[in-house]
């Protein structure tokens, strides 16, 4: 018997992932909303449930599993979707204490006290909030909803605090709205209903090496299928990519899979893929959460694919279905792989893009590199929403290589031969 599955703004480079995947010759694979509506409009939580909920009554079948790519508010849709239509996934609850940045600290306090920064709930349009901070600079500062660094703040001062709350005043509504009607569907204690998606959270500066191992849930048992670490430039201070498999101690590894295993059984998260960011101060042997993610990381998709031999949608497939998944390791084409993001630090007119018989070419001589470029010509990089605050995205580039000096290499001849152009003249620099 056929399955359907629904993916949340699918995309056509992650469906022709899925259609490689073991089962996929008994699923048939749909998009649930597009990426636009869910990504791109910013339209309200209850719109887009609506939406969805019109679309599946449309189709006429049965959806058999609802998997996602993309953080809020897809990550909060399909458990809700799920619920709806009686399928196995995790509680809207249980997502929402990781998603939620201030809530899920506060559980993150309760089961890995040692692993979670101090911290406290500001509200921007309060005031006096500059004045009710409580914790030392420097701080990070972010909204208690958001992804990719987006109004996420470095700050060391009294004055950047007040510029960065001023800032957030203007675009933390965004999100924020959507969020809040998100909550409005959900059971929140006394010391969650009062912060919401206008709320930004303060914490502790952390510090370390980033890594992130990823997995799942399925009827309570929980299981690690990958450990990822990052990549840094030769000062060893900028992030240059996102790296599989880590090459981390197998101590910490132990570690970490149980910090994972305390934190999500804290929420009760079940039936559900997730990943979550770490920092490990290793002269300090200090482990710190980051952040926890509800959904596998499109990130990751092709990295599995580019060393395991099978993308990641194999496992959240089969998690969304109830079986017991199975992804093979090291049985791919390259023995490391990384996805690198390209970032331009200076704003500027995009002038020039690259054809598709370029990236083409270009990914020919790279080993078979998937390139996406997000900016268009004639783009203005600081018009782009949801960019980090410190530099702008331009695009994507998932590499496989057989070492990591190879990788670089290959990183490095990217971004020198990227035929990619500025109104500043200035180029791109590894």
């Amino acid at each position: 018997m056929r399955r359907n599955i629904f993916a949340l703004g699918l995309l056509e480079w992650q469906r022709k992932e899925l259609e490689t995947i073991a089962e996929a010759r008994e699923l048939d694979f749909y998009s649930l909303l597009t990426w636009d509506e869910l990504v791109g409009q910013r339209l309200g939580f209850d719109e887009l449930l609506e939406r969805a909920r019109q679309q599946l009554g449309e189709f006429g079948g049965k959806p058999d599993a609802f998997i996602c790519h993309w953080d809020f508010p897809s990550s909060c849709l399909a458990p809700v979707l799920s619920a709806e239509y009686g399928l196995p996934a995790p509680s809207l609850e249980s997502v929402l204490k990781c998603e939620h940045k201030y809530w899920s600290r506060l559980e993150q306090q309760r089961c890995v006290p040692e692993c979670t920064p101090d911290f406290q709930a500001l509200d921007p349009f309060d005031p006096e909030a500059a004045d009710k901070l409580r914790l030392e600079f420097p701080i990070w500062l972010k909204p208690v909803v958001g992804y990719s660094s987006m109004l996420g703040f470095y700050i060391e001062n009294r004055n950047q605090l007040e510029s960065a709350l001023e800032e957030m005043r203007e675009h933390v509504g965004e999100l924020g709205r959507p969020f809040d009607e998100c909550l409005r569907h959900a059971h929140l204690p006394a010391e969650v209903a009062g912060i919401g998606g206008g709320h930004a959270i303060a914490e502790t500066i952390m510090s370390g090496d980033q890594f992130a191992p990823e997995g799942y849930v399925l009827d309570g048992q929980m299981r690690i299928h990958g450990m990822f670490d990052m990549l840094l430039d030769q000062d060893g201070k900028a992030v240059l990519g996102l790296r599989y498999p880590a090459n981390l101690p197998s101590s910490l590894e132990k570690r970490t899979t149980d910090v994972c295993r305390r934190v999500l059984e804290q929420v009760g998260f079940d039936n559900g893929c997730f990943n979550i960011e770490f920092l490990w101060d290793e002269a300090a042997d200090k482990l710190w959460v980051i952040e926890v993610n509800t959904r596998i990381s499109q990130s990751h998709c092709e990295l599995f694919r580019l060393v395991d031999g099978m993308s990641n949608h194999e496992i959240a497939v089969s998690v969304a279905l109830g079986h017991e998944p199975h992804l093979p390791h090291e049985r791919g084409p390259n023995e490391t792989a990384a996805k690198f993001v390209l970032t331009k630090r200076d704003d500027a007119e995009v002038t020039r893009v690259p054809t598709e018989e370029e990236l083409k070419e270009l990914s020919g001589q790279l080993g078979d590199a998937l390139i996406e470029i997000g900016v268009t010509e004639g783009q203005r990089l600081s018009d782009i929403p949801g960019q980090p605050v410190y530099c702008f995205n331009l695009g994507e580039a998932w590499i496989g290589a057989d070492s990591i000096d190879e990788l670089m290499e290959r990183y490095r001849e990217l971004v020198r031969r990227l035929p990619i152009e500025f109104s500043d003249d200035r180029h791109l620099e590894p």
